[in-house]
């Protein structure tokens, strides 16, 4: 098993560093740092733009292989991924900005997964009995909405939430906001902020899951085992648990395993939204506002987690189907 996924993890790291590459060139040939400049007021001197840029590794003036290689070799020697071209050094960004992702999104995707799963495989059990249909038609409902709108409407009812009650519930604008002066005070207050985004989240990825384990259990359901059991006189409800969901499990383990490994990045739209300034805003960021770097690094970040979702992937699967085992 160690072997299989030491090989493994070796293509993966080979395939990391060529999508990397490719998108360093991608971005430093069409994002060009100097735009950050173009308005400024008043103009910046050409000659002080130039040794700036150059400072920087980010002159358009210089050939793309050569800032390339100079890119690298920082990041193989020193673990710098380049700055900004207003100077703020990408790590620091990354760094500071991966743990509000990860504040954001880490209940929200842990409880949907959950409620998602459990939601799947109880209405498969109650195939085109009323609340199947109602759990069905309500998740197929918010997997056909775009994300930003269900942030934006879940804003809507947030504020007339707080305005029906006259107790200010939910704050849904930035990570934190103004606080008392009380014990835990601004651990409240980050909480009250993470409140409807983690909600939106949640609903969201349950939703998405729920379809998912819903097809999945059907189909093992109407397997022979799981009929032979019962027909042995196993209670319904073991036979379920023991077999069916188990089988069902093996392809959403994957799922699953992608699902948590890309938490820092899954959520470009919802921190937009609810102004978290996360790394998803800050990928976004970067392509609105030039910033080569910052886009190279969120991109590397990003195939790490997919990196550790593959390899996560092949763990889970070879714990629920002894079959990989053996093999």
């Amino acid at each position: 098993m160690a072997r299989y996924i030491a090989k493994r993890l070796a293509n993966y790291v080979v395939l990391l560093f060529l999508a990397v590459s490719a998108v360093y060139f991608l971005a430093a040939s069409t994002l060009n740092a100097r735009a950050v400049y173009a308005v400024r007021n008043p103009p910046v001197d050409p000659g002080v733009l130039d040794a700036m840029l150059y400072r920087w590794n980010l002159n358009d003036k210089t050939p793309i292989l050569e800032r390339y290689l100079v890119w690298l070799k920082g990041v193989f020697t020193h673990w710098d991924w380049g700055f900004t071209a207003t100077g703020a050094w990408v790590n620091d960004d990354v760094s500071i900005k991966m743990w509000v992702s990860l504040r954001l999104m880490l209940i929200g995707t842990l409880a949907g997964i959950i409620v998602g799963i459990l939601v799947g495989a109880w209405t498969a059990t109650r195939q085109y009995k009323p609340s199947d249909r109602a759990f069905t038609g309500f998740a197929l409902l918010i997997v056909c909405t775009p994300s930003f709108v269900i942030g934006i409407a879940s804003q809507i009812l947030a504020i007339n939430v707080n305005r029906w009650t006259g107790v200010t519930i939910f704050e849904f604008v930035g990570e934190a906001g103004r606080h008392g002066s009380y014990f835990g005070a601004v651990f409240f207050d980050r909480l009250q902020h993470l409140l409807l985004p983690t909600l939106a989240l949640l609903l969201i990825q349950a939703a998405f899951l729920s379809r998912i384990q819903r097809n999945l259990m059907l189909d093992s359901l109407g397997e022979d085992y799981v009929r032979t059991a019962r027909a042995k006189g196993l209670p319904k409800s073991k036979a379920v648990m023991k077999h069916a969901l188990r089988t069902a499990l093996i392809p959403t383990g994957t799922y699953v395993a992608f699902s948590l490994a890309t938490m820092f990045t899954g959520a470009f739209y919802t921190e937009k939204v609810f102004s978290f300034p996360g790394l998803g805003a800050y990928f976004v960021d970067s392509l609105m506002n030039p910033n080569p770097h910052g886009v190279v690094a969120v991109t590397a970040f990003s195939g790490v987690c997919v990196v550790c979702g593959a390899i996560l992937s092949d763990i889970a699967v070879a714990i629920l189907d002894p079959r990989v085992r053996l093999g």
